[in-house]
């Protein structure tokens, strides 16, 4: 038996090898970092901290690090585990909190910071973010001695979202910038232009924003396609300014080659999307449906905005898409997809009317209109600041629904509005229709109150008092209506109120209207009439055959002359391919009877071989009666199952209009047969 091999003896462990010296890995971070190698540098970071666990650089450049990559989770896990080493980080945390849509948080953690320029810029695009729009135009107002580049882009972009556009000329004269100086400022300056209707402007300035942002960003060498990208947004804008100039195929071809060529940034592509089903309308609402779809999140059933489009958009651009995918959902009548989407929305958009707004467009679309009318005054209720819209909705359902009470109710708190005309005349309709008189007259009493102590250029106390007395009038109130006419010749005077006045003082007193009648001033040539002589005379008659005595002597005289009317004689029509000249032989004058009523018409010859016996030799031929018989019995013994399709089949024939008695015989003769 041969020996075993011996066991070869192990190497020795060599020892480990020394990390390199802490200069080096600096060296080799600060370098990483320069050349945007972030994965590189967080690797290094992680060297320099298992030598020096604690040391504060280190700490913060792998935090950087991470959030230039794009790693916001690890880097928040970062400033978590460097909680119990004394630095501060609460900058680059609320920085993260605001890169993940946190975005109360991430103002509450930098409440933490000083104060410095980098925080407040971190805290006015967090403000920007969360529509808080006047609070970050003043923290920029107060960043504009820092010397921050670019910093009257963003100032210009949140005066935009403030509702404040007509400031943005002042704010760049006091910077001393001009809107040209760069293709961001150019084209953000152009949305204020847009804000004042002036759209002509707009769209030159758009022109300019794309061609210097053509030149910049090819002098930097950026390639076609991304240069595409970035230029997205001043390619949906001008789209936009040709939809409002009334330009609807240029700007319908536009927003189409936007969405097509796919090469435009998210939010570019989503106000592309929208904007063209707004031009489109209820026209094609299965293709508008698809294409809104390519904005939800993936790999959801319900309709979800993506989580890149959430943190992008405005608030205002969300809620707008969410009502257009609600508005074509009810045009497509899904309504349980609508009812599922509205339900969702209050959550997402808690401080708008436009949720309960969708809620009660469902409602009414659901015959419900007693809901919807509950639903808005629960909410004017519950938010009066935001209650006009809501009232307004509500009185308009109301009145479609024919609940006029509740829809004058609904006007009637809404107090800035209850001296304007076209209120009083819609709140005194509504009253009137719905037999409150003496309401509609309390309307136009206070009317009459309001603007006789207004203080303003444009006062409309004589069309209401005019209003008012006519009203009155009209119901049976004449010493209402006399003394409204009478105020309104002492103060305002005027030819109309005057002869209101004569007309309404006579229901009342004669005499007394006689006297007004008397300062009217007398129609010019009506002096030598004698109105007694002509009220009685009959007036004159028009005997039926008899010409005018003044038409009869014009034509005598021949200066009327009537030209008799020439017929117009048109070419006969022929078909296509026909020669007049060769007609052929005539058609069968017979063509449009039927076959059966014309003199050709040969009936079909029975078939006498039907009669012939088939079968094997020896079988016997039944009679007929005998075959009616055992069919007769089958249908019996079948009943249920005839009566069943012979309803359906009487059912059939009422649809498309056949006799009933061919249905139900083939009926039961399928039945017979099995």
């Amino acid at each position: 038996m041969a020996p075993k091999p011996k066991d070869k003896p192990k190497p020795a462990a060599s020892p480990a090898q020394p990390p390199p010296p802490i200069e080096d890995l600096f060296t080799s971070l600060n370098r990483h970092i320069e050349r945007s190698e972030f994965k590189l540098a967080v690797k290094v970071a992680d060297q320099v901290l298992s030598v020096a666990p604690g040391d504060e650089d280190a700490i913060r450049c792998k935090v950087v690090a991470l959030i230039k990559d794009d790693d916001i989770d690890d880097a928040l896990s970062m400033i978590q585990a460097s909680q119990k080493h004394p630095i501060d980080l609460s900058f680059f945390k609320a920085y993260c909190l605001y890169r993940q849509n946190k975005l109360d948080e991430a103002l509450e953690c930098l409440k933490k910071q000083e104060r410095n320029s980098d925080a407040m810029l971190l805290e006015s695009q967090i403000l920007y973010r969360l529509g808080k729009m006047d609070a970050c135009v003043d923290v920029y107002r107060k960043l504009q001695q820092s010397r921050i580049e670019s910093i009257e882009i963003n100032l210009v972009a949140s005066l935009i979202s403030a509702g404040r556009a007509s400031e943005v000329k002042g704010a760049l004269e006091s910077l001393r910038v001009k809107p040209t100086s760069s293709f961001e400022l150019a084209y953000n300056v152009a949305c204020s232009l847009i804000e004042v209707n002036k759209y002509t402007d707009a769209e030159q300035l758009l022109l300019a924003a794309r061609r210097i942002g053509q030149e910049t960003l090819t002098d930097d060498n950026i390639a076609e396609e991304e240069i595409e990208i970035e230029l997205a947004p001043i390619a949906v804008q001008l789209a936009y300014v040709q939809q409002l100039l009334g330009q609807t195929q240029e700007s319908v071809g536009s927003y189409t080659e936007i969405i097509n060529r796919n090469l435009a940034d998210e939010s570019s592509l989503a106000v592309a999307v929208n904007n063209l089903i707004v031009v489109k309308g209820p026209k094609d609402v299965s293709d508008s449906l698809r294409k809104l779809d390519r904005l939800k999140e993936k790999d959801t059933q319900n309709f979800q905005l993506s989580h890149a489009l959430d943190v992008k958009l405005s608030p205002k651009q969300r809620e707008t898409i969410y009502a257009n995918r609600v508005l074509l959902l009810l045009h497509a009548n899904k309504m349980d997809q609508a009812r599922e989407l509205v339900a969702t929305l209050p959550e997402l958009f808690p401080d708008s009317v436009v949720p309960v707004l969708l809620q009660a467009a469902v409602l009414v679309r659901e015959n419900k209109a007693g809901k919807a009318e509950e639903l808005l005054g629960q909410f004017a209720e519950k938010f009066p600041e935001k209650s006009k819209i809501a009232l307004f909705s509500r009185a308009q359902v109301a009145a479609a629904a024919g609940h006029l009470q509740i829809a004058a109710e609904s006007l009637s708190k809404i107090t800035d509005i209850q001296h304007m005309p076209a209120t009083v005349a819609t709140l005194v309709a509504l009253k009137e229709r719905s037999g409150d008189i003496n309401g509609a007259s309390a309307v136009l009493d206070s009317a009459i109150k309001w603007w006789s102590n207004a203080m303003t250029e444009d006062n409309k106390l004589r069309v209401i008092m005019q209003e008012a007395a006519s009203f009155k009038l009209r119901h049976g109130k004449e010493e209402d209506a006399a003394r409204l006419y009478e105020d309104l010749v002492k103060s305002q005077g005027g030819i109309e109120a005057l002869v209101g006045l004569v007309r309404t003082v006579a229901h009342v007193s004669v005499d007394k209207a006689e006297a007004y009648e008397k300062q009217l001033k007398p129609l010019p040539g009506l002096k030598e009439v004698d109105v007694d002589s002509l009220e009685k005379t009959a007036g004159p008659k028009q005997v039926d055959g008899t010409p005018h005595v003044g038409l009869m002597e014009a034509q005598e005289e021949g200066k009327i002359k009537e030209k008799p009317k020439k017929k117009r004689k048109r070419k006969p029509r022929y078909p296509k391919g026909f020669d007049p000249a060769n007609p052929g032989p005539p058609p069968d004058p017979e063509r449009w009877l039927p076959k059966r009523e014309r003199s050709s018409y040969r009936p079909k010859r029975k078939d006498k071989r039907a009669a012939q016996v088939r079968g094997s030799q020896g079988a016997v031929v039944r009679e007929k009666s005998e075959v009616g018989a055992t069919a007769t019995i089958s249908n019996a013994s079948n009943s249920k199952s005839s009566q069943a399709t012979s309803s359906k089949g009487a059912s059939q024939t009422a649809e498309s209009s056949k006799p009933p008695s061919k249905s139900s015989s083939k009926s039961s003769r399928k039945k017979s047969r099995n």
